[in-house]
């Protein structure tokens, strides 16, 4: 089941390409400078009846012209011992689609399942190696705990970053304490992504309350934060036609942001639908289809 954490531990390297280099420079990795990012479809379906998707697949091109890469992310949160097998297919299935060379980064949250997400993942019949996967892995082990206000607003991606991922550890309090002292310098729009994206990516647990209350304000409509929640409660009418609109755009904004072409008559019924709930599913929806039409379907 996808997870509101496991949404945003993947989610904030579509919306923060800056986050790519001090990553993989955590890694040990090298990155091209200024290249350009380029979020891609995640649906890796050959025939339909076999749904396969990976989180996030990002498009990385050096500004130089030169050949670049192709980043698959995944989210994990425990073991999966038939994961190597999808990991496998979605790296050779990016690579022929884009003919593209393809790394895998997975995205951990504790320091069993970041061990065991390393690898390698050896694949063929016994006493024979067929194929071998190795992603990149982040993990509390390697992601830096960011508890200096200054540290963190010179870096919010990474400073949220790290709270994502330490989340459950005893750092959190303290991460999440510098990451509000930080945003308190940053301009408005920052304050309310990043105010968001935490408050939905900690969920109800001890440090999603340390969260909303250090910053009550939140971003993301239809999510059943804080502010929805008071808007639900008591917003006027007028009001109300106004966040319905807002609401339309902000499904027409995620999906463009993920790279979907949205078609008129999709636009068309986005923004002439007036009821909050179904805006409200489709805004989720958007999130991962991989067709802007998905969104309408209930089954997705």
């Amino acid at each position: 089941m996808v997870t509101s954490h496991h949404e945003a531990a993947h989610r904030i390297f579509q919306d923060c390409p800056e986050l790519l280099a001090p990553v993989f420079r955590i890694l040990d990795v090298p990155f091209p400078a200024k290249a350009s990012v380029e979020v891609l479809t995640a649906d890796a379906t050959e025939i339909r009846p076999l749904e396969r998707r990976v989180d996030s697949v990002l498009r990385i091109e050096p500004p130089d012209g030169t050949s670049g890469f192709l980043l698959a992310i995944e989210a994990q949160g425990r073991r999966d011992p038939v994961k190597a097998v999808s990991w496998a297919y979605y790296l050779s299935f990016l690579m022929a689609k884009y003919a593209c060379p393809a790394l895998l980064l997975v995205v951990c949250h504790d320091k069993p399942t970041a061990n065991w997400a390393a690898g390698p993942f050896r694949l063929g019949p016994e006493g024979w190696t067929a194929l071998t996967v190795q992603p990149l892995v982040l993990g509390p082990e390697n992601v830096p705990v960011i508890t200096d206000p200054d540290r963190a607003a010179r870096n919010l991606a990474l400073a949220t970053f790290s709270a994502i991922t330490h989340a459950r550890g005893q750092e959190a309090p303290a991460i999440l304490e510098a990451l509000a002292r930080g945003l308190a310098t940053a301009d408005e729009e920052s304050i309310a992504y990043y105010a968001e994206l935490l408050e939905i990516g900690l969920g109800e647990t001890p440090a999603g309350d340390i969260w909303r209350n250090l910053m009550p304000r939140t971003y993301f409509p239809g999510r059943g934060t804080l502010i929805e929640k008071t808007f639900l409660e008591g917003e006027a009418k007028g009001r109300a036609e106004g966040r319905v609109e807002e609401r339309a755009q902000m499904v027409l904004h995620v999906l463009e942001k993920r790279g979907i072409p949205t078609p008129d008559e999709v636009q068309e019924r986005v923004t002439s639908c007036t009821y909050m709930d179904i805006l409200a599913d489709w805004l989720d929806r958007a999130f991962t289809v991989s067709k802007a039409e998905d969104i309408f379907n209930d089954e997705i």
